[in-house]
């Protein structure tokens, strides 16, 4: 009986080691009323008495943002996309500047097609923030892991820049 534990055990796949990696930038470029040829994103909701132009009070709690980002390998947001981010992130704190995010990478280049799923907390403060891979198709069919996304540029309350870690524990 012993032997056959030691077996099953040394076939399972080490969780602490990713099964694939992939580093990529999302490019956000809020629709502020002027930029409309450029925006990315637009607050599609929004506490009574504000507008879908600003953000709502210094963390913008209440607001909600759908976004379709160009997703490329380096942080420059005229590089080649190698896909767009479709979803959206609701300010959700009143007291710091967070979202809760639901969004979705879909990949189109010769290296990966198909697409991966995130859902979670950023706490945007933080330096890194952990949000959850909770799925995928073509290349990442079933994924699950972690994405571990960094602020890497903001200008102003229109452009963002996050560089995001994806670390797949579970590949296909």
């Amino acid at each position: 009986m012993l032997i056959l534990v030691l077996l099953v055990s040394s076939a399972m796949p080490s969780h602490h080691k990713p099964c694939k990696q992939l580093v990529l930038y999302m490019h956000d470029i809020l629709y502020n009323g002027t930029n409309a040829a450029n925006a990315t994103s637009a607050i599609v909701a929004a506490p009574e008495g504000y507008n879908l132009t600003t953000l709502a009070g210094t963390n913008g709690f209440g607001d909600v943002v759908v976004f379709n980002d160009p997703i490329t390998l380096d942080n420059n947001l005229h590089s080649k996309p190698v896909g767009h981010a479709q979803g959206l992130y609701a300010y959700d704190s009143n007291v710091t500047l967070s979202v809760w995010f639901g969004f979705t990478f879909y990949l189109n280049s010769t290296e990966h097609q198909g697409t991966i799923n995130f859902i979670g907390a950023d706490p945007i403060p933080l330096k890194t923030r952990d949000i959850s891979v909770v799925g995928g198709t073509g290349d990442f069919f079933m994924a699950r892991g972690i994405a571990t996304i960094a602020t890497d540029a903001i200008e102003g309350l229109t452009y963002f820049r996050i560089r995001v870690v994806v670390k797949l524990f579970e590949c296909w």
